[in-house]
């Protein structure tokens, strides 16, 4: 049991959360229990050996459990395929974490920017959505795809001077220095049909008043991704003669005095347009990023309300290669831990719902078969015993007849 998998992640949990849960399965199965029983022996044996004392639980934690890690962190707001290294297999999750392809699909409104760039974030800008349209839409998807300069959103993993950036937003510490831009691949970006649609379940953002923006700290003001400057591709550009990929478009249009009254006075639904698309991106993209530049492309903004990582290398929801957390709770340990095996030895061309539902079903045979057996043995045992008694009697009264006889 040492290789790699891919786990689909739900929304609302983050990587490194969800992970020990499925950390705490393997822990208390069967199948990881004698691996986890002999790496704690040799601890032991080898903490006797160096210190001549009995180790503690504490110096035994690391060993008594399942030895694992992931390949690229989601969001807690994000679901998806997520990639996890089991024992040995960690060695290799250094593959995934740079230089690998992921493909997305994201959901935002037009209208408002956050800190974040997501629907936690605090509101920062307002901005109209009256003049978009679908035909300006579809011509992002030339613009950002190829070679894009992007900066990363102050809400993120990346770190500056060993802190990740999403602490210093947090504790409202200035950064060090500005984000720097940098270099990431869009290979494919497809708008979806439903964008601009405002018959969707989600609902904009509200400040409870106009004031309310006001209570954003100094730090995130300054790092908003709204400021940042804008790229089209190196692609894009050339193929229209620009020799400068940084995108000369006209500052975004504020949202109207009636539409703000409309919105912080929660009066009814705002009517903000969806933005729906597809990216097959390079490693280091940032969605949030995309959908903010996106918003700004098109004179508005923009904040993510849902995203799911479909595929990171040859891991995709689509190809069934991925568990889900309710596969080692729905079957039984005999028949998902059978699978996972096979996944660990021959990689992502195993369909692991179709694998699942063949063990399933061979262990079900396997026990009807079982009881079958049980229950011819224990109809011939009484067969036997049926006609032991019947025979028994004969046989010793014709005994008792042959000293007569003689």
């Amino acid at each position: 049991m040492n290789g790699i998998f891919a786990i689909e992640k739900p929304s609302g949990i983050s990587s490194s959360q969800f992970l020990l849960k499925v950390q705490q399965i393997f822990n208390n199965s069967h199948v990881f229990s004698r691996e986890i029983q002999r790496a704690t022996a040799e601890r032991m044996r080898q903490f006797q050996e160096q210190t001549g004392k009995k180790a503690s639980k504490r110096k035994l934690r690391k060993v008594s459990k399942v030895k694992m890690g992931h390949g690229g962190t989601l969001d807690p707001l994000a679901s998806g395929v997520l990639v996890v290294g089991v024992g040995s297999g960690t060695k290799k999750l250094s593959q995934y974490l740079s230089g690998t392809v992921k493909v997305y699909e994201a959901e935002a409104l037009f209208g408002l920017s956050t800190t974040s760039g997501d629907v936690e974030g605090d509101i920062l800008t307002m901005n109209s959505v009256d003049h978009l349209n679908m035909k300006d839409l579809k011509s992002v998807e030339q613009k950002f795809v190829g070679s894009l300069k992007q900066t990363p959103p102050i809400y993120a993993a990346l770190k500056m001077d060993g802190k990740p950036l999403h602490e210093y937003a947090r504790k409202g510490i200035p950064l060090p220095r500005a984000i720097e831009a940098r270099e990431v691949n869009i290979y494919d970006l497809t708008i979806l049909p439903d964008s601009l649609s405002t018959t969707h379940n989600y609902e904009l953002k509200r400040p409870s008043t106009e004031e309310a923006q006001d209570t954003v700290t100094e730090l995130t003001k300054k790092s908003n991704l709204m400021l940042d400057k804008l790229y089209f591709s190196k692609e894009y550009c050339k193929s229209i003669g620009l020799e400068n990929e940084e995108a000369n478009v006209e500052e975004p249009i504020p949202l109207g005095e009636e539409a703000i009254q409309q919105l912080t006075s929660g009066a009814r639904k705002f009517d903000a347009p969806l933005l729906h698309f597809k990216a097959r991106v390079s490693s280091g993209t940032y969605i949030r990023s995309l959908v903010s530049d996106i918003g700004k492309a098109m004179r508005s903004s923009s904040y993510m309300v849902k995203l799911i990582r479909c595929q990171q290398e040859n891991w995709a929801l689509e190809k069934n290669n991925v568990f889900s957390i309710q596969d080692f709770s729905d079957y039984e340990e005999e028949v998902w831990s059978s699978v996972l095996e096979k996944v660990m030895e021959e990689g992502s061309s195993i369909d692991v719902k179709m694998e699942l539902e063949n063990a399933s079903k061979e262990l079900e045979l396997k026990k009807k078969g079982a009881e079958a057996a049980l229950e011819k043995d224990s109809k011939d045992a009484e067969e036997s015993s049926e006609l032991n008694v019947k025979v028994l009697p004969e046989e010793h009264n014709q005994n008792l007849k042959r000293p007569l006889e003689e």
